[in-house]
């Protein structure tokens, strides 16, 4: 009953992602139970349980919990055992060895890997992994994007949404917070778009594709359809092992935007809407991550005014 009900109040790729938590982790330790059975020492348990086996345990806990919601609020259950469930503390071991391991590059680091992009000669990675590190926009809004999502004259681009995955495959959904923002770019970056849409014309005319078309996409598959966003791990994988480049991933080019942002003077309100927040927490909590540049310019903030 609740699922059903569910489905009607989230995007596909949110209720594909559910029933897959569902599947993999509550059905298995609680789908025997009956309803008017459970109560907190079985929610305990299997909190507590969920707590030693997933990170992000927390999550699992709360999707269970609103299946006893539901069934409270239709009079099944008199309360919801879920609610007086202790939350257990994960303890967390320092490693002396390893160095803390942070998913965004230097500005040298990105200018490098962008050099290597730019040398094996493929315009549409090159082009794409461009676009992502100059802005910031995720790379399931990169593969949604429409050539007239792109103003040429303006420099501007309109990012209204997104690629993502439901239960009949792929299809253009909003943007994670559901608001449409459009961004300012620049130069080398359009002209690079520029570049990849006269290629793309090419290439696509030799398999009988017309890119003229009003909703053509930008970086679509070789299909001339909807791109799979998971595939760049792949691309990017390939350059990072064969020039020897240190790890990062693709979400990383997004955390690397927003720290080189705020290196170069941008205010948290510009970071925000730059990168699509919904709220100045999420840009404070996510990103709250600097380079080393900015670590150290910190401490000598704090030197020079104590010497003054």
């Amino acid at each position: 009953m609740w699922v059903n009900h569910y489905e009607n109040t989230v995007q596909d790729s949110t209720f594909l992602k559910t029933t897959r938590i569902f599947k993999n982790h509550i059905l298995p330790a609680m789908g025997q139970y009956k309803v008017d059975k459970i109560d907190v020492a079985i929610c305990q348990k299997h909190v507590d349980q969920w707590a030693k086996e997933l990170k992000r345990f927390n999550m699992v806990k709360a999707y269970a919990a609103k299946v006893l919601k539901f069934a409270q609020k239709r009079g099944y259950i008199q309360t919801n055992p879920f609610d007086l469930v202790e939350i257990p503390i994960v303890k967390k071991q320092v490693s002396l060895e390893e160095e803390e391991n942070e998913n965004f590059y230097t500005r040298e680091q990105l200018v490098q890997l962008l050099d290597c992009f730019k040398q094996e000669n493929n315009l549409r990675k090159y082009a794409f992994f461009h676009l992502l590190s100059f802005s910031g926009m995720r790379k399931s809004e990169a593969f949604a994007l429409m050539w007239k999502d792109i103003n040429f004259i303006n420099d501007e681009i309109r990012i209204n949404k997104a690629v993502a995955r439901g239960k009949q495959g792929l299809y253009l959904g909003p943007t994670k917070n559901g608001l449409p923002r459009t961004i300012k770019m620049d130069a080398t970056t359009m002209q690079l778009l520029k570049n990849w849409k006269k290629q793309q014309a090419k290439e696509c005319l030799q398999y009988g594709y017309n890119t003229m078309r009003k909703n053509q996409l930008v970086f679509p598959n070789t299909n001339n359809d909807l791109h799979e966003p998971n595939k760049t791990y792949r691309w990017l994988k390939l350059v990072l092992d064969k020039y020897n480049l240190e790890s990062i991933t693709t979400h990383g080019l997004r955390h690397t935007h927003c720290s080189l942002l705020f290196e170069a003077g941008a205010t948290i309100k510009e970071v925000q809407y730059r990168l699509g927040h919904k709220d100045v927490k999420t840009t404070l909590d996510v990103y709250a991550h600097v380079t080393k540049k900015a670590k150290a310019e910190t401490i000598d903030k704090f030197e020079k005014y104590l010497s003054n």
